[in-house]
């Protein structure tokens, strides 16, 4: 039987399989280089607990470093990835945390069940024709009121950057950087609201800006 997954997401997964220890080993918690980015997801985590005590999902949570910051934050939250090496690595580093194997286009969630959504550097693997479905997605599963935040690298235009090689390993992987104005007007096609935008300059050996974009679905809880 033909696999259905998109070739995009199992490229993804190939890649992020093959590299996983050594992204988990060698890329620490960059939130933790940055005091602004780490303001945003705590404002983020306010927001969240502000609507209610529905759970956030970290959409592309890989090694578990955020999705535990939340934790921390006392916000309920799991993560999603489509790495299963990366979420086995999630499991083994934080135990008390729940991660399972996913992709953002397709959530295996009901219906407004989620006070929050998170995504961090993820929504780079998507391709622009499949970008509409994840946030789709995400406000299917979004709780009245519910809060999105995304945060990715970013440019003065649209742009893609095919890598081939990363840590030593061979692999094969798309990027799309994305100007936030792009993205915002994807999620209110998608009918989330922004309602803060960010452009951070690189910092230490970052050589793109850092974009980040919260957003909610209309209504209260």
């Amino acid at each position: 039987m033909t696999d259905p997954t998109p070739d995009f997401l199992q490229a993804t997964r190939s890649a992020y399989d093959t590299i996983a220890r050594d992204y988990t080993a060698r890329v620490p918690d960059g939130l933790s280089e940055s005091p602004l980015d780490v303001a945003l997801l705590t404002a983020f985590a306010e927001l969240v607990r502000a609507n209610g005590p529905a759970p956030v999902a970290d959409l592309g949570s890989g090694p578990g470093h955020v999705t535990a910051r939340l934790h921390a934050l006392g916000v309920p939250v799991f993560g999603i990835d489509i790495s299963p090496r990366m979420v086995a690595l999630a499991r083994e580093a934080h135990p008390g945390l729940r991660f399972h194997v996913g992709s953002m286009t397709r959530l295996d969630l009901p219906d407004g069940t989620l006070g929050g959504a998170l995504a961090l550097y993820s929504t780079i693997h998507v391709p622009d024709d499949h970008l509409p479905t994840a946030f789709a997605e995400i406000h299917r599963t979004l709780v009245p009121g519910g809060q999105v935040l995304l945060g990715f690298q970013s440019g003065d235009a649209d742009s893609r950057t095919h890598l081939s090689e990363r840590f030593g390993h061979e692999i094969s992987l798309d990027c799309h950087w994305r100007t936030p104005e792009t993205v915002c007007g994807l999620l209110t096609a998608a009918g989330l609201e922004p309602h803060a935008r960010v452009l951070r300059e690189p910092e230490a050996d970052q050589k793109l800006p850092r974009a980040f974009i919260l957003a909610r679905k209309p209504g209260v809880a």
